[in-house]
Parts: structure tokens; C-alpha cells; sequence
């Protein structure tokens, strides 16, 4: 799946370790990402988040997407700063799944909190066996 993230690997996002139920993601806050009153805009930090949890959902055959998310922002980022996501799951029963991601800075300094839901869409076996698509 990393190969193809591009919204990722566009942000500079690096991901360093994933596995089922689990991932870990990081990323250098650059001005680019600052908002007016020069920290991180909390968008970065969601997305950031959100990756994480969609590399620990989607280590299974299954296609996992974001259902529902929620953030709490602790500690504003700074430029220059990198922010390290460490998703882990939760519960996964059916379709759905939870994780929680905690974002820290590279000196382990809370940033947020962030919960999501996922949903699976297709099992991804029973595509390829029918269509061929991945």
C-alpha cells in the first residue's frame, strides 16, 4: 500500500514499522505546514494520524478505510519538529475496526490523541479472485 499512498509520501511522511493492528508513521513539520500562528496546522496532525491507522487496518487481505476519526490536540507542533504516529488497533469484529493513535514529537512530547473507526469495503481475496483488481 505504500508504494501507492501518495497523499503519504506527498505530506514527507515516512513510515517506519507496520504490522497487523499496528503501524508507525513519522513526520518533519516544515513552514509549508505552519498556520498563522506559526505551529502545525492541525490538519497535518489528522492526516498524519489517519495514515497511521490506515497502515495498521490494512495489514490483513481485507480493504480498510476510515470510517469515523476523532483528534485532541495536546501540544502544538513546531516547524522543524518531527511528529512520530503510532497507531494500534483496538477491537476488530465484522467490518469494523478501532485504533487509537497517539502522536508524539521525536523527544516523546504528546501532541494528540486521535481515535478512529474503520470500515472494511471488500475483502480483498474475494476481488482478486473475481476481477483481478489489488
Amino acid at each position: 500500500m505504500w508504494k501507492t499512498d501518495h497523499a503519504s509520501r506527498g505530506l514527507g511522511m515516512r513510515l517506519e514499522a507496520a504490522g497487523a493492528g499496528h503501524a508507525r508513521l513519522a513526520m518533519t513539520i516544515t513552514e509549508a505546514m505552519a498556520n498563522g500562528h506559526g505551529i502545525c496546522h492541525g490538519g497535518f496532525i489528522f492526516a498524519l494520524a489517519d495514515s497511521a491507522m490506515a497502515f495498521a487496518a490494512n495489514q490483513q487481505t481485507d480493504i480498510d478505510v476510515a470510517q469515523h476519526a476523532t483528534i485532541t490536540f495536546i501540544h502544538p507542533g513546531r516547524v522543524g519538529e518531527t511528529l512520530v504516529a503510532e497507531a494500534a488497533e483496538r477491537m476488530r469484529a465484522g467490518r469494523s475496526g478501532i485504533y487509537d493513535v497517539r502522536v508524539t514529537t521525536q523527544d516523546g512530547v504528546l501532541v494528540a490523541e486521535f481515535r478512529g473507526h474503520t470500515r472494511t469495503l471488500v475483502d480483498r481475496g474475494a476481488a482478486e479472485a473475481t476481477d483481478g483488481r489489488t
